[in-house]
């Protein structure tokens, strides 16, 4: 095995009902020490109370990924509230710039909500200002809908039509197509590690560092040469897309 995707639903605590302590960095510093592993990535991290310690082992431990998916929700400060995310906007700015300054070229990765309650025109454009700021290399978003038992369903009336909804959700995701489209074309002419995840006619497919299976962009490698699935090659990127990069075997 070569390849660890680190996931729990908040994986910013790992270590508090073991240690009484945050233990995320020393246990990422330990795995990345382990002889044949060659990467480790990171996901659902919790942006409230977030252990930087770990930015410090990404930039210091090259088997550990530049990536981390960390679920941010919303930016406007009524729906964050509403949502008990126990962070505001300043605090979410502060943090995701503070990753980008430890760790240099690294791809977060984030999932918005569209459509909670209480949020209006007003806090969605604040969202669409945010993103158009960010510019997250990934993003996935979603629209509310309401969970039996939680705290919104309770406490909070689902009272946007699905239609705003679904328009608010179209919008937002017509814009990071965009932006991953650029983010994705900065890459032509680079050289890439890839891991091989699979071969189709035309293409092995392989995914980067940056990449999650099944949920982020994939790597269509041309066949010049056979590869192994389950093996690593470095590739030079000769076109991209939103979604996908086109690359050649160096």
């Amino acid at each position: 095995v070569k390849e660890f995707n680190v996931i729990a639903q908040d994986l910013s605590s790992y270590g508090i009902d073991i240690y009484g302590r945050m233990a995320l960095a020393e246990l990422i510093d330990r795995m990345a020490g382990i002889k044949g592993v060659e990467w480790i990535r990171l996901h659902y991290a919790y942006p409230a109370q977030f252990p930087m310690e770990i930015a410090d082992v990404m930039a210091r431990r090259p088997n550990v990924c530049k990536y981390i998916d960390i679920a941010l929700q919303h930016i406007s400060d009524p729906v964050l509230k509403a949502m008990r995310r126990h962070i505001d906007a300043a605090g979410t700015r502060a943090l995701l710039a503070e990753l980008r300054k430890r760790v240099p070229g690294i791809h977060i990765r984030t999932t918005l909500m569209v459509g909670f309650p209480g949020e209006g025109e007003t806090e969605f454009d604040e969202l669409i200002d945010f993103v158009k700021e960010q510019r997250f290399e990934r993003m996935g978003a979603f629209a509310y809908c309401e969970e039996d038992d939680t705290f919104a369903a309770q406490n909070l009336a689902d009272s946007i039509p699905d239609r705003v909804k679904q328009d608010r959700l179209s919008r937002l995701m017509a814009l990071q197509e965009q932006i991953s489209l650029e983010k994705q074309e900065e890459k032509i002419g680079n050289t890439l590690k890839v891991l091989i995840d699979r071969e189709e006619d035309d293409y092995y497919v392989g995914r980067t560092e940056w990449d999650s299976p099944e949920v982020d962009p994939e790597v269509l490698v041309k066949k010049t040469r056979k590869l192994q699935r389950g093996g690593f090659c470095n590739v030079r990127v000769v076109q991209a897309f939103p979604f996908e990069l086109i690359a050649e075997i160096v």
